[in-house]
């Protein structure tokens, strides 16, 4: 199995920073070839933010995102982190970290998220 575990989250005015960082372990970890967040606001649904998978390095954004969220990771370290720049009131959610082995799904583990919220 893979635990996921989150950090980074926290309170940040309009147009700041975070950085969330997600560590994955457990007996399946090595397997892992893609690691992502979702986010989920107060009475919406749980949506893509961004992923990134060791096989080719490649990496992928929400629209929402793109250009100011940057994702990065380090495979030996199975960790994975999000950079968060000039954010928005609308970016207020609680970030999942989540996790895939090669052949699944991108959410086959997740871990238990971290509040980011942004005031204006």
């Amino acid at each position: 199995q893979v635990q996921l575990v989150e950090s980074g989250g926290g309170l940040v005015q309009t147009g700041g920073s975070l950085r969330l960082s997600c560590v994955a372990s457990g007996r399946s970890a090595f397997s892992i070839n893609c690691m992502g967040w979702f986010r989920q606001a107060p009475g919406k649904e749980r949506e893509f933010v961004a992923v990134i998978c060791w096989s080719d390095s490649s990496t992928s954004y929400a629209g929402s995102v793109k250009g100011r969220f940057t994702i990065s990771g380090d495979k030996a370290k199975n960790t994975v982190y999000l950079q968060m720049n000039s954010l928005k009131p609308d970016d207020t959610a609680v970030y999942y970290c989540a996790a895939g082995r090669a052949g699944s799904s991108l959410n086959e583990y997740w871990g238990r998220g971290t509040q980011v919220t942004v005031s204006s």
